[in-house]
């Protein structure tokens, strides 16, 4: 069964973690707030994503129920960005 639906889920997964790793690096990095505020900027359903900081390198890694992970890091010029998702 959860085979039928591991497609989906993983998408949603990687795309939660992904969306979580960028808000809130550009709310941390490029807002200046504390990585515990960048929660408001999440959108509703976003409950199971927790964050993590690494502040000498300017990243949040965004996790989705402890299994699925992204990371952002902040660089000068183009702002926060997502690593390259792994196939």
């Amino acid at each position: 069964m959860l085979a039928t639906f591991w497609p989906a889920i993983h998408g949603y997964a990687t795309t939660g973690a992904s969306y979580g790793a960028r808000v809130a690096c550009s709310c941390r990095f490029v807002g200046g707030r504390e990585l515990s505020d960048c929660r408001k900027d999440f959108e509703p359903g976003m409950e199971l994503v927790s964050l993590s900081e690494d502040a000498e390198a300017k990243s949040v890694t965004a996790r989705f129920a402890l299994v699925f992970s992204q990371t952002a890091t902040y660089r000068k010029g183009p702002g926060c960005m997502l690593e390259p998702w792994k196939k």
